[in-house]
């Protein structure tokens, strides 16, 4: 970004703008009504300052420009939390039943009173039809929900509403399996992996470690989504805190910490790439010499394989397919590469450099042997086309430009064309070429998905909206406010339902 638009260039103008004007206000002649008022006026532009600065903060919009004020301390956030699940009623009991899952100490207070977040009259949400929305951002991690057609003709007043509720802090999604939800969420100071019933949002568990990461600019808590796999969830938390969950119960099966453990330090914005499994493997980016890449055994959490020196960014590990090698695609912060699965080898590497090293948004998968890479902060898009080359590779880039500059709202593929949002506005490019079909539909940094050939995007501030998926032109279909209060987090489909969270709210709407 700009120099002028760098936290310390904000934050120095903040201080020495309210004074200075003040000095030179009253050192003029004038009168006295409009020096107090104009006085009056400068004290509480300085007020707004200091709330932004020091925390009582000014959430930032796509645009740049303020567009609302959070006063909710993550005190009140997580009494909001607790009075929810305290409210929540208990399940239903038959003489069949099993005994209940691990459940949170405040769920398993004597309740009987219902919860009024539920939409009256709303049916219950049926299961998902098998696991299918179990990684970060669904099958494969690339955005696109393929298991049921969904609704293309939205009511005017929105998508049905299943539940809501409130929800800890962080920037996590869900993931979804067993007609269960699963995430992580900042409660005071505790880290806390939770899991919901899909079908009413009533918690069934939590998993919780001692963790704060608190950052004035982003926002505090942990930002990866979790991993579900063959009855057991994987989180990672802010602070490298690596957890194997029995998914049933919310039992630990192992832990440690991969920065520790890999003698990595944290990344400006915290760990935000969330794990990957594959073949028997879990694989994490802690960054550091030696062990950028590290790959754990799912079972045990003893340590597989390490590989590369680079210092990491913000972009989950991806598997794909190309040139024929199925393999490991890493985004660090300076480069992007392919890697071998089974041991970590370096198959090929092209330069990725952005403005402070961030990386965060996933490539894509264009045809057999290309993907695209997309960044923010002004670098943009560029398509990379790889050529066996005997056991290694060569990576070319095809052609480079500034389009889909995706800075952590990673874009979805759709019959040839690329749509995602460039710096908080929808566009749409040519895979092949690069070229912009059109750019329209001011969203901020939300989040965007395809099914059905129409894009589902989660707006910045917590709008859900329907735009059909064309270059013709930017087509949205319908809107309607989801949740309250800034949106970064990836939303979720499973079972023709769609699941959307922030930091301070969670619910579920029918889709299918």
């Amino acid at each position: 970004m700009p120099w002028y638009q760098t936290s310390f260039a904000v934050i120095g103008a903040s201080l020495l703008f309210p004074p200075l004007g003040l000095v030179l206000l009253w050192t003029r002649r004038g009168k006295l009504g409009i020096k107090i008022l104009a006085s009056l006026a400068i004290a509480l532009l300085g007020i707004v300052q200091l709330f932004k600065i020091y925390g009582l903060r000014a959430e930032m919009g796509g645009s740049g420009v303020p567009t609302f004020l959070t006063f909710q301390s993550p005190e009140d956030r997580a009494k909001a939390v607790e009075r929810s699940r305290v409210a929540q009623p208990p399940p239903p009991i038959t003489p069949d039943a099993a005994p209940a899952a691990t459940v949170a100490p405040e769920v398993a207070a004597k309740a009987s009173a219902e919860s009024g977040d539920a939409q009256p009259g709303a049916e219950p949400v049926a299961a998902p039809l098998r696991d299918y929305w179990t990684d970060y951002r669904g099958p494969d991690r690339l955005g696109i929900y393929a298991e049921t057609p969904i609704l293309t003709q939205w009511p005017a007043a929105g998508l049905q509403q299943l539940w809501k509720q409130p929800v800890g802090g962080g920037y996590a999604g869900f993931v979804a399996a067993g007609g269960m939800l699963y995430t992580i969420e900042q409660r005071r100071d505790q880290e806390v992996v939770a899991a919901y019933d899909a079908a009413t949002g009533r918690e069934k568990w939590t998993n919780s470690w001692k963790a704060l990461f608190q950052e004035s600019m982003g926002g505090d808590g942990p930002r990866t989504t979790p991993v579900y796999d063959d009855g057991r969830v994987y989180a990672l938390g802010a602070e490298g805190e690596l957890r194997c969950i029995h998914a049933a119960t919310g039992k630990t099966v192992w832990r440690k910490n991969i920065l520790s453990e890999n003698g990595a330090s944290n990344p400006m914005w915290a760990q935000a790439a969330s794990p990957l499994v594959v073949d028997g493997k879990l694989i994490v980016l802690p960054g550091g010499p030696g062990k950028s890449v590290v790959a754990y055994d799912k079972a045990t959490g003893e340590t597989i394989w390490s590989s590369q020196d680079d210092e990491q960014s913000y972009t989950a590990p991806m598997v794909m397919t190309l040139a024929g090698k199925r393999q490991l695609i890493v985004v660090s912060a300076l480069r992007a590469m392919g890697l071998s699965i089974d041991e970590g080898k370096l198959l090929w590497s092209v330069p990725w450099v952005t403005e402070y090293h961030i990386n965060a948004s996933q490539p894509l998968k264009i045809a057999d042997n290309r993907l695209m890479l997309n960044a923010g902060y002004g670098h943009g898009s560029a398509l990379v086309e790889l050529t066996a080359d005997g056991g290694a590779f060569d990576a070319k880039v095809l052609w480079q430009n500034n389009r889909m500059k995706a800075k952590f709202n990673s874009p979805v593929l759709y019959e040839g064309n690329v749509y995602g949002l460039d710096e908080g506005i929808l566009q749409c490019i040519d895979a092949s070429s690069g070229e912009q079909k059109w750019k329209g539909g001011r969203y901020g940094y939300g989040q965007v998905l395809l099914a059905s050939g129409h894009l589902i995007v989660l707006s910045e501030r917590g709008e859900l909206a329907l735009v059909k998926a064309t270059p013709a032109g930017h087509q949205e279909l319908a809107q309607f406010q989801a949740i309250e209060g800034k949106t970064w987090n990836n939303h979720a489909i499973a079972g023709g339902v769609v699941y959307v969270r922030n930091a301070s709210e969670m619910a579920a709407f029918r889709l299918k």
